[in-house]
């Protein structure tokens, strides 16, 4: 294939998946984390992206099903080979390298008269290099605490630190959440009152001391503080408490509804001894054909005017766990760390389901019932 064909042919594919999303340059720049004229330039073909991952992840913004990123990544590798410089024919004659200026080679120092060497007090060529030696070191290491200690001190202030400036994003958490907004299972020591609307959650769990059974599901809504993009790195868990799962009764407040769309989300596996978030595609199934939502994919820019949501599903089986997330972020020269918790800056704990009693909520006699009461067996 030509290379100016070779070239056409990715631009076509990265301009047919801008056109389908409907977004602006800038909107999508902002998403990718490059400007909106590099993003034009490799719609019209005027560039092509020195690595394919770029180029991947405008594809999955846009919705692009794994068929259709297979095929713009054969059509970036052509690309990129066409525009590399062509290897040096067999045979032709290589270009041989400047012979090195030689370095004149200083003489050596005379050597000390032997008189004075033996003057008593009077210090050796030795010594007196030692010394030298010591005041260079030292003088070093005075100018580098100097500096040092003007950087964590503020001018006129003794002992102040300077305070690192805050990171420039903001984040809400909503860590009580049903699945599909139906319902969700709670471990709670005393048997607790009628389950309460799904809005109300939070408030109810609090009042009865109530534990995630088994999974907790987390929102976390990310934007930055202004214009400029903020850069989402990676998302990470870390397990700060595990015990033994509480013997609690479970209760369910699931009233056996269901959801059309499942969206993207990470999941978490509590029982690891590392657990790590993995990103998964979410699902709508509300129009007449079902459409693939594609996984967040890192890094991901946000901005004040474009906040970015994330869903966590973290789940154990074996463990009564307490643990954060923290969302790794970069945004004009300077990177750091979100220590991310729950509403009230607590630790998340999920519990597993131990071996007690397991509870539903009869609405027609009003009571909380086990499977074996209900016919259901249990």
């Amino acid at each position: 294939m030509a290379k100016d064909a070779a070239v056409e042919e990715f631009a076509g594919l990265v301009r047919a998946l801008k056109t389908r999303d409907g977004r602006s340059y800038e909107a999508l720049g902002r998403r990718l984390n490059v400007s909106a004229s590099t993003l034009h330039r490799y719609c019209s073909g005027a560039t092509v992206p020195e690595d394919f991952a770029v180029v991947d992840r405008l594809a999955r913004l846009c919705g692009a099903d794994e068929e259709e990123r297979r095929a713009l990544e054969a059509a970036w590798t052509r690309a990129d080979g066409a525009r590399r410089p062509p290897a040096p024919e067999p045979g032709a004659e290589p270009t041989s390298a400047p012979e090195p200026v030689p370095v004149p080679v200083a003489a050596p120092e005379p050597e000390l008269d032997p008189v004075h060497a033996r003057v008593p007090g009077l210090p050796s060529e030795r010594r007196r290099r030692r010394w030298g030696w010591v005041g260079v070191v030292g003088g070093a290491l005075a100018v580098v605490g100097a500096v040092t200690l003007g950087a964590v001190l503020l001018p006129g202030k003794t002992g102040e630190r300077v305070a690192e400036p805050p990171a420039p994003l903001t984040w809400t958490v909503a860590s009580h959440i049903w699945k599909n907004g139906c319902g969700h299972t709670y471990l709670v020591e005393r048997t607790p009152p009628p389950p309460p609307e799904a809005a109300d959650a939070r408030s109810w769990a609090t009042a009865q001391g109530a534990v995630d059974g088994g999974e907790t599901l987390v929102r976390v809504s990310v934007q930055g503080k202004g214009a400029a993009a903020v850069v989402l790195q990676a998302l990470h868990v870390r397990v700060v408490e595990r015990g033994a799962p509480l013997p609690w009764a479970a209760y369910r407040t699931d009233d056996g509804c269901g959801g059309a769309v499942t969206p993207r989300r990470f999941e978490v596996d509590l029982d690891r001894p590392r657990p790590v978030a993995r990103a998964l595609d979410g699902y709508d199934a509300s129009g007449q054909e079902g459409r693939t939502i594609p996984a967040v994919s890192f890094p991901y820019a946000v901005t004040a005017a474009e906040p970015e949501e994330l869903r966590v599903s973290a789940r154990t089986a074996g463990c009564d766990c307490r643990w954060y997330l923290e969302l790794e972020w970069s945004a004009e020269g300077r990177s750091g760390t979100v220590r991310i918790g729950d509403e009230d800056g607590q630790p998340f704990r999920t519990s597993g389901v131990g071996r007690g009693p397991v509870y539903g909520y009869d609405s027609v006699g009003r009571a909380w019932i086990t499977g074996r009461e209900s016919g259901q067996g249990g």
